[in-house]
């Protein structure tokens, strides 16, 4: 914290001058742009599929979640292992790493990096490598919730 203090240098100064010339502008509006349109396509996809669960399997729209999530991952995983996934992060950014389906990019990214070293080691052991903490922290919070409903419910609270 003392070094923000501290005067600079003619130097420094000269320095910082010539890196705000020559740092590049992001197009910070246009990226979020893209993050928004791409995002909202693969909720479109994501919602269709769901319409699909409904009308063609007698799902409610309750019941027809978990399927749609499994498909979705399942999509994701797919475009993945043909590179079509990367190329639209590359795209969109965050706007394809925010739905569900980044999970499963993320998932399948990790053990396609990792398979020349083996099933076992490779892909098995660093699969969960970027997704484990969500799955850990997903079921946690989850038997937390669990857990409080039944102390509420046996109490009379619910």
């Amino acid at each position: 914290m003392a070094n923000k203090n501290k005067t600079k240098t003619p130097e420094q100064i000269q320095y910082d001058q010539l890196q705000k010339k020559h740092e590049l502008k992001r197009p910070v509006l246009k990226n979020c742009i893209r993050a928004f349109f791409i995002g909202g396509i693969i909720c479109l996809v994501g919602q269709a599929v769901t319409y699909f669960y409904i009308y063609f399997f007698n799902f409610t729209e309750q019941t027809a979640g978990n399927p749609t999530v499994a498909t979705m991952v399942f999509l994701a995983m797919l475009l993945t292992g043909f590179g079509v996934y990367d190329r639209m992060g590359q795209f969109a950014g965050a706007g394809s790493a925010v739905p569900v389906t980044g999970f499963g990019n993320a998932v399948i990214s990790s053990a396609i990096e990792h398979r020349t070293e083996g099933y076992v080691l490779g892909v098995g052991g660093n699969m969960f490598k970027l997704a484990g903490s969500v799955i850990l922290f997903g079921v946690f919070s989850a038997f937390i919730v669990a857990l409080v409903k039944t102390v509420l419910t046996m109490w009379g609270g619910l």
